[in-house]
Order: C-alpha cells, then structure tokens, then sequence
C-alpha cells in the first residue's frame, strides 16, 4: 500500500503550526518583496503566495475578500490588489522564484 497522504510538505509542524507559519511567511513576502528562508519553506509558501497575485489580477470584491482573509497585513494587501493587474498582466502564473543564496 502507498502512502497518498504526502500532499504537501508537512514542515515537521502541526497542522495550525503550519498553516501560521505559511501565512506569515506570505505576509512577510508581500511586505518586503523578498524572504529569507530554508528551500523547503520557500517551496512550500510558493504557491500560497501566487495565489494571492492570481486572486488579485480579478480585482472583484470576491476575490478580494480571502486574500484578506490569508494575509495579517491589511494595507499591504491593499497595495498588492492596487499594483497587481499593472504589474502581471502578461503572466499566467510562476509570481514568485526561489533562489538559493548561500549553504546550510
């Protein structure tokens, strides 16, 4: 029997524990433009953090609404809502890369 219950990267974490470090690293990414983090957490807020470009290229109050529910900065939200259709309005997803900068 194989084991199908390795969706997602589990982080080493508890599922709440989990879930408040991703949406604090999204939060942090939006904040800053760039994080510093293990390979592995940066894959894993990867597609958190296109999600929320993704509902901003809507713009509509619906897609509004659970980008800021996920992210705990309110205003930062309100500027990436603002800059967002300008800024990819050519892609169709990858927002974010991950960089290896230095050795663990």
């Amino acid at each position: 029997m194989t084991n199908q219950s390795k969706r997602h990267n589990r982080l080493n974490k508890p599922a709440d524990q989990r879930k408040d470090l991703k949406r604090g690293l999204v939060t942090e990414l939006r904040r800053h433009g760039q994080i510093k983090c293990t390979m592995a957490r940066a894959r894993a807020i990867r597609g958190d953090a296109d999600h929320i470009i993704t509902l901003a290229n809507d713009g509509s109050l619906q897609s509004r609404r659970p980008a800021l529910g996920y992210v705990y900065d309110k205003q930062r939200v309100h500027a990436v809502l603002e800059k967002a259709p300008k800024r990819y309005a050519e892609s169709n997803g990858g927002y974010t890369r991950v960089l290896r900068t230095w050795p663990r």
